[in-house]
């Protein structure tokens, strides 16, 4: 058995003090030449979080020719934000007022100052660019059922009226849940398992997949409706799922992420290189958690799995105490609230015990270590979540140097800077135990 002290002794040995964005001149050298590269977040509410992310983007944006961001956000929000920052005719006119657009709770995931200060960025860096080689950024996730469909109706009325008929069916198979629709669908489904509408998506996607290369109104129309149509297909399965006590709707969640990520790769072409922000528990390979004894895959785990000519990375990111955006409950108003101090013989705590601070750990010089071929808990939290009761289930058991290729501890954390936004209580997206 192998000590906390050895641990310590051997992170305080080879991690590096991370104190400004020069500093992470070793991590970029690692991500440069992937195709692929994951930055996760322990929480979805720190700013840290999405500040070194976005240094660490700009970065690979600038110097080593990646042209897309995809995000743990919903597809046709985002797609919006993308419209903004290439430029297009009919986008919002400041960063700040697209972002106002995320009406689903938490809103504040992603309308705050710091994903603002990102966007503003990447509109300005498109700007000189031919409209073919701006970077866009996009929403991997399943949620937006009910959008995705009103995108896609909206579209069919004005470009393609002879598959509209299709897209009402669907429509007004769901139109009985309401606003609420993937909540209510998923419950009505319990008990006597109906077919629901399955029938309906599937007819509606196989129409739009057959006609797609006809939606040429604008560079990305085309991928748009696909996609849009695959969310619908995907966000019925995933309530559909939720019937079911088990790890089904993730791995729906899951794999729907990396279809999406595999689309938006073959959209930009052999020169496509994407970085994704999401949870470390999408983007930490499962296998080197205890996720995977309870049969539950994750976005890491299949971009190695099945993209491994692009030589994907994955960069974990977590944190010993300091503040948080969260909320008590779903849909309960914004806080920011106390992270306590990690629990003993944790990851965090194991980093924090080194005194250096902020720092950054290379995977790959920990691998040949024996004591970190255990698993080790790894902090892990939520849109919802409990200061008090936090070590009873917010830690992930986790072998580091298989579940990420990198990883930046910040010692000391503040709370994501939000915009005030209105979140209509009737779009609370699928929950999940662990709130992720």
């Amino acid at each position: 058995m192998y000590s906390d002290e050895e641990r310590i002794k051997y992170l305080k040995n080879t991690s590096r003090e991370l104190k400004a964005p020069g500093d992470l001149q070793p991590l970029i050298d690692l991500l440069g030449g992937s195709r692929v590269v994951l930055l996760g977040e322990a929480t979805h509410g720190t700013h840290e979080y999405y500040t070194w992310r976005a240094d660490i983007s700009k970065r690979l944006i600038r110097d080593h020719g990646f042209n897309c961001i995809a995000v743990e956000g919903d597809w046709p929000d985002f797609y919006r934000v993308n419209r903004f920052v290439k430029h297009y005719g009919d986008s919002h006119p400041t960063a700040a007022s697209v972002l106002k657009e995320f009406n689903r709770w938490p809103t504040w995931m992603w309308a705050n100052w710091e994903m603002e200060a990102l966007i503003s960025w990447l509109r300005e860096y498109n700007q000189p660019l031919p409209s073919r080689q701006r970077v866009g950024i996009y929403g991997l996730d399943v949620y937006s059922l009910w959008e995705s469909m009103e995108a896609i109706l909206s579209y069919l009325r004005a470009h393609d009226p002879g598959l509209l008929p299709a897209a009402k069916r669907a429509v007004s198979c769901f139109e009985p849940y309401g606003d609420e629709m993937g909540m209510a669908y998923a419950r009505s489904l319990k008990g006597i398992l109906p077919q629901g509408c399955e029938q309906e998506v599937v007819h509606l996607l196989k129409g739009i997949t057959h006609r797609a290369q006809t939606y040429n109104t604008d560079l990305e129309a085309s991928l748009n409706m696909e996609q849009n149509a695959h969310v619908a297909r995907n966000a019925e399965a995933y309530y559909r799922a939720m019937v079911y006590v088990d790890q089904s709707s993730w791995n729906i969640r899951d794999h729907h992420m990396m279809d999406t990520l595999k689309r938006l790769l073959h959209f930009y072409g052999p020169a496509s290189r994407v970085i994704v922000w999401e949870h470390n528990t999408h983007v930490g390979d499962a296998r080197a958690t205890d996720m995977a004894d309870e049969g539950t895959v994750n976005l890491g785990q299949l971009v190695r799995e099945q993209l491994p000519g692009h030589s994907p990375k994955i960069v974990g990111f977590g944190s010993y105490h300091g503040r948080v955006l969260a909320g008590s409950e779903w849909g309960a108003p914004t806080r920011n609230m106390r992270l306590p101090a990690a629990a003993s013989g944790s990851w965090e705590h194991l980093l924090h015990a080194t005194g250096k601070g902020n720092q950054l750990v290379l995977m790959q010089e920990l691998a040949a270590e024996a004591c970190f071929q255990r698993r080790i808990p790894q902090r892990a939290v939520g849109v919802v979540y409990h200061p008090r009761i936090e070590h009873f289930g917010n830690y992930v058991p986790s072998v580091l140097p298989e579940r990420y290729d990198a990883f930046i501890h910040i010692d000391r954390t503040e709370g994501l800077h939000a915009m005030e936004v209105y979140a209509d209580q009737r779009q609370l997206p699928g929950t999940y135990p662990w709130s992720y």
